[in-house]
C-alpha cells in the first residue's frame, strides 16, 4: 500500500489553499512528488463557482456580500456554486488516480462514503441520492462534492456541514438546486461536534475506503518536498 500524506491545515484563505493544491498538482504532473496528499482545512467564508458557472444562482447582492465579507470565487471544480466558511470540513484529496486504479465515478462515490461513514460515527444516517452527488440526510443536503482531474490527478474535493452557520447557504440556490435545503451535525445533533475529532474519523475513513496509507506531514514538509516557498 502506498503511503499517502496527511495535512490538517489551519483555518486559511480559499485562494491560499487553491495555490497550494495547484502547487502539488504540479509537483505530482511533473514527477518532483510522490506521494498523494490529502489537505484538510476549514475556510473563511466564501462563495465558489464551479465550471457550471453559479453566479446565477446567487441570490443577493454584491453589495450585501461586501457588507458580510462574504467573496466569490470562480473555480475549475466540478459543480455549480457553493458556500464554504468555518465550521465546515474541507478535504482536498490530491491523487494520481491512475496510479491508484481509480476511475472517477468511483473515486467520487468513495469521498462520498467516507461522508457517510463520518456521519454514521455521531450516530447520524447520512446516504446518496441517485439523481444528485452529494451527501443527503431526510432530503436535506449535509456534504458537498465537486472534483477536478488534470493529467490524471485529481484536486478539489468535499466540503461536509459540521458546526456551519447555515445562514449564508439562504443567500444561494446550492449545487444550482432550488429549493434545498442544507444540514449539518450540529443541527441535527442540536450541540456543537469537535472538528478535531471530525477530522480524524474522516482520515480513518477515507484510509479504509480508499485504500490508503496515511501519514501525517507539517506544512513545512510539503513546501520542502514540492520545491514551494510559504
Amino acid at each position: 500500500m502506498t503511503t499517502c500524506w496527511w495535512l490538517d491545515l489551519p483555518q486559511t484563505e480559499y485562494g491560499q489553499a487553491l495555490d497550494l493544491q495547484l502547487a502539488i498538482v504540479d509537483a505530482k504532473t511533473s514527477g518532483r512528488l510522490d506521494p498523494d496528499v490529502v489537505l484538510s482545512v476549514e475556510h473563511p467564508r466564501v462563495f465558489t463557482l464551479g465550471r457550471r458557472g453559479g453566479r446565477e444562482n446567487l441570490c443577493v447582492t454584491d453589495s450585501f456580500l461586501t457588507e458580510k465579507g462574504v467573496s466569490v470565487v470562480p473555480t475549475d471544480r466540478g459543480g455549480n456554486i457553493t458556500y464554504h466558511g468555518p465550521g465546515q470540513l474541507v478535504v482536498y484529496p490530491i491523487v494520481h488516480l491512475g496510479r491508484r486504479r481509480f476511475k472517477v465515478v468511483d473515486f467520487v462515490s468513495g469521498l462520498e462514503q467516507a461522508m457517510i461513514r463520518t456521519a454514521a460515527h455521531w450516530g447520524i444516517p447520512a446516504g446518496t441520492d441517485p439523481a444528485n452527488r452529494g451527501v443527503w440526510l431526510n432530503g436535506d443536503k449535509l456534504g458537498s462534492i465537486g472534483i477536478t482531474v488534470r493529467r490524471g490527478v485529481s484536486f478539489h474535493g468535499l466540503a461536509l456541514n459540521v458546526n456551519t452557520d447555515m445562514e449564508p447557504f439562504g443567500w444561494i440556490n446550492p449545487c444550482g438546486l432550488n429549493q434545498v435545503r442544507m444540514t449539518s451535525f450540529e443541527r441535527r445533533l442540536g450541540r456543537l461536534v469537535p472538528m478535531g475529532e471530525v477530522r480524524q474519523v474522516m482520515a480513518e475513513n477515507l484510509a479504509a475506503i480508499l485504500g490508503l496509507k496515511l501519514a501525517t506531514v507539517t506544512l513545512a514538509q510539503l513546501y520542502e518536498e514540492i520545491e514551494c516557498e510559504a
